[in-house]
């Protein structure tokens, strides 16, 4: 992409440079309306940028084509700025979700039998092994399987509600 109109040969950097002062202003007060000051000033700039490789001679409705190229640089950084924005969201999202998830489990947690409900917390949260629940109990390994299976089941039944 052209980055400096020096890099055009005369003719075509007088036709750019007629071109310029002739639709500048009236370019920039049709970008106002869809963006502010200082980024219509930008953009009028890019848009020169963009129109520099094409003859001036050969382009028939001036503002149509410099409004064109305006609009598509306006949409290209709008979707820019949104694509930016979604990458961003997601971490946002996932937090947001991982407290509604924190927060449905507490209350499918407490809505277990106690017995049930102990043998899922030592398990899950505590990290205890099912032999070490037992004995911290006093219970039978079967017991503790068979509760453990219990509460599960309690968690799927509420989650399908």
């Amino acid at each position: 992409m052209l980055t400096d109109t020096r890099q055009l040969d005369p003719e075509a950097a007088e036709g750019l440079n007629s071109l310029y002062r002739r639709y500048a202003g009236w370019l920039d007060g049709r970008l106002r309306a869809h963006v502010d000051p200082d980024r219509a000033a930008d953009v009028v700039q890019d848009t020169y940028l963009r129109a520099a490789p094409y003859r001036i001679g050969d382009i028939r409705h001036p503002r149509a084509f410099l409004l064109r190229i305006a609009m598509n640089l306006v949409r290209d950084e709008s979707r820019r700025a949104r694509r930016q924005s979604l990458a961003v969201e997601p971490a946002a999202l996932a937090e947001a979700a991982s407290q509604a998830d924190q927060l449905l489990l507490k209350q499918i947690v407490l809505t277990m039998p106690p017995l049930y409900r102990d043998v899922f917390v030592l398990s899950r949260f505590g990290g205890m092994t099912y032999a070490e629940i037992a004995a911290a109990r006093g219970l039978n390994v079967k017991t503790v399987e068979w509760r453990m299976s219990k509460a599960l089941e309690h968690c799927v039944a509420r989650l399908d509600d």
